[in-house]
């Protein structure tokens, strides 16, 4: 068997055998070698045919990738694979911005890249016309994320980091009025204290995780049952309810769901940015006889204030606010923060710029002392963050309390490493890289519009272009 490896490893002196390289995204070795092309597909997976994914305002979603390859000349081959999720329509013009983004890379030496990685971050975030038109935000970011994730697969092998060498891949521009350099170093290193019993207790217990994909909006009745069922069987405790379209019918719904898992397992609630601040307050205060651990995404993503303003109201329901899927980058996160507008952190491999903007977030809630319960799910959104909550855990929060990550039982199939779940736990990885490589015949068959899935789906009449 092989033994558990991810890109980020934690320094250890001797980290046990059996998670040696998989606690962490930071399992690094220097390679040489010069990166001679990039290329990008768009991959859609027909989703919408059966409601998967449907909630408030995404009511027919295809989850789609665009999908980043980044070649070498490595003498033994070496790839790198990166992506970034989106919902169908609109990957196109990731696609294109990713495009622009490869004359930041390709003729680059990988060395040179991982030596300065704070400037290569920078140089891709700051490009003087690009920036324009998102600075560190929107499609442009989204494209950033998936040519990062790419090189971080190319960089994941075995040579451990020091902190000092981690804190360099982060870029503290915006943000050292909440967190400094010096912070995030000194947090890094308290927190190899106790490490190894943190890795042993990843490699038997794994993160625990909760399930989205029995309750997707567009489900019936009759499908909610079924899967709730099954995923009790499968020791499932927490489930997360979508909310937002028809108050009496989330009422409905949420008693079908309680009365199913009991008063022992934990509901929580996403609106997916559906209602205005006071209409959250209300519609929340009538769902809260439910007892949701928190709601998720109860206004525009980008209202900081009125994320506080709800926070503030549903405390004495003993509720919390939950978001961060669709916050933009690490200053957004730093107001969150600051204002205390959120209980329940939630980072997303993909809408950050990849692995070095996302260390700078667990390390500011690590700071703010709020718990990071990641957005995954999507096309290889839970492939990706396993690194990220593993190396959290034990090199971060050092913490269990009010944590989780979410869980979406679709299209890991298409992976070449798919993520492990066990026991309502995410295991720990055993390949090299960031999990991110898709089956070639997959890229193939569900590129859009011409891979086979989608011309016979057209033929079909069941989608239209």
């Amino acid at each position: 068997m092989r033994k558990p490896t991810s890109p980020l490893q934690p320094t250890v002196a001797a980290a046990s055998p059996a998670c040696e390289a998989a606690v962490s995204l930071f399992c690094i070795m220097l390679i040489t070698g010069k990166i001679t092309g990039l290329t990008v597909a768009d991959v859609r997976f027909p989703t919408s045919v059966g409601h998967h994914g449907s909630d408030a305002m995404h009511t027919d979603p295809d989850y789609s990738a665009a999908y980043v390859v980044i070649e070498t000349d490595a003498g033994d081959g070496l790839k790198g694979h990166g992506l970034t999720f989106t919902l169908g329509k609109g990957t196109e013009i990731v696609v294109c911005a990713v495009k622009a983004l490869s004359a930041h890379v390709v003729g680059k030496e990988l060395e040179d890249i991982v030596k300065n990685f704070r400037d290569f971050y920078r140089q891709l975030t700051s490009d003087g016309q690009l920036r324009w038109i998102g600075p560190e935000k929107g499609a442009v970011q989204l494209a950033t994320a998936a040519v990062l994730n790419a090189v971080w697969d190319l960089w994941a092998k075995k040579e451990k980091k020091s902190p000092n060498q981690l804190i360099s891949c982060i870029d503290f521009r915006y943000i050292t009025d909440a967190l400094t350099e010096e912070e995030a170093l000194e947090i890094l290193q308290n927190g190899k204290h106790g490490q190894k019993a943190r890795e042993e207790y990843m490699a038997n217990n794994g993160y625990p995780a909760y399930t989205t994909s029995c309750a997707w909006l567009g489900y019936s009745d009759q499908q909610l049952q079924k899967l709730c069922t099954d995923a009790l069987k499968d020791g499932w405790t927490r489930f997360k309810v979508k909310v937002g379209a028809d108050l009496d019918d989330d009422k409905r719904r949420c008693k079908l769901i309680s009365d199913m898992i009991g008063p022992n397992n934990q509901m929580m609630l996403d609106a997916n940015q559906r209602w205005d601040v006071n209409e959250a307050i209300h519609w929340v205060s009538e769902l809260a006889v439910f007892k949701p651990l928190w709601i998720e995404e109860p206004t525009s993503p980008d209202d900081i204030l009125g994320h506080a303003t709800i926070s503030k109201a549903l405390a004495p329901l003993g509720i919390g606010v939950a978001t961060g899927e669709q916050c933009h980058n690490r200053v957004m996160f730093k107001q969150f923060l600051q204002a205390n507008a959120l209980q329940y952190l939630q980072i997303d491999s993909c809408r950050l710029g990849s692995v070095n903007e996302n260390l700078s977030v667990l390390l500011m809630a690590k700071k703010f002392n709020i718990p990071v319960c990641p957005h995954a799910g999507g096309v290889g959104l839970c492939e990706l963050v396993q690194h990220l909550i593993i190396f959290d855990y034990v090199s971060v929060s050092q913490s269990l309390e009010n944590r989780m990550c979410e869980y979406v039982d679709h299209l890991h199939e298409h992976f070449k490493y798919p993520v492990s779940i066990k026991g309502a736990a995410y295991m720990l990885p055993k390949d090299p890289g960031y999990s991110t490589e898709m089956k070639e015949e997959s890229v193939v068959q569900y590129q859009f519009p011409n891979g086979h899935v989608w011309q016979q789906l057209i033929l079909e009449k069941k989608v239209q272009l």
